[in-house]
């Protein structure tokens, strides 16, 4: 399995896109976009020899159901999954692409559930929203064994240093400035 660490470039617009394929980073997380430019963008991806993730939960007219996941693995030809539903994340690990699975620690109860559906899907990765928060991420890290990527919220590099401190493996930001580091 590819491990990842590090800073994690999370794009959400085309100028960030443009700016990441003439970038150093092997991998590419796409956020937002539609399902009439997802082939074209991955294909673009592809072609400067880089890893792409998918956040499907975001991609607009994607059902991501059983044939979702089919088109998106056999034809698209993505590399991993970003989702909150566990069902996304079953069929990205029987299907034998990286599963994320994002959860949102809004409080205790939502982390308790979520912890629940990362038991059963065993997810390759968790993504934690907000990742600005050490305890949690240490929390999380400690009830589960799964690598942790801390998201949302970072704002500059004493936020990344403290995430990957409290021992997130990685760091996602659609932050093009933060990029660097």
């Amino acid at each position: 399995m590819m491990q990842l660490t590090g800073v994690l470039p999370a794009v959400r617009n085309m100028k960030d896109f443009e700016k990441i394929l003439e970038s150093d980073f092997p991998i590419v997380i796409l956020l937002e976009t539609r399902i009439a430019q997802l082939g074209q963008l991955v294909k673009l991806i592809r072609n400067k020899k880089k890893k792409v993730f998918v956040h499907v939960d975001l991609i607009n007219g994607l059902k991501v159901d059983q044939y979702g996941m089919e088109y998106l693995i056999r034809d698209i030809k993505i590399d991993g999954v970003i989702s909150t539903r566990a069902n996304v994340i079953s069929m990205a690990k029987k299907n034998n692409i990286i599963a994320i699975q994002r959860l949102f620690a809004i409080d205790s109860s939502a982390i308790d559930k979520n912890l629940e559906l990362v038991t059963k899907t065993q997810p390759d990765y968790i993504e934690v929203l907000p990742g600005i928060v050490p305890s949690i991420i240490i929390d999380i890290v400690d009830k589960t064994g799964i690598p942790v990527i801390a998201g949302g919220l970072i704002k500059s590099k004493e936020d990344i240093d403290t995430a990957l401190n409290s021992g997130a493996k990685a760091i996602t930001t659609s932050r093009s400035n933060l990029w660097k580091y």
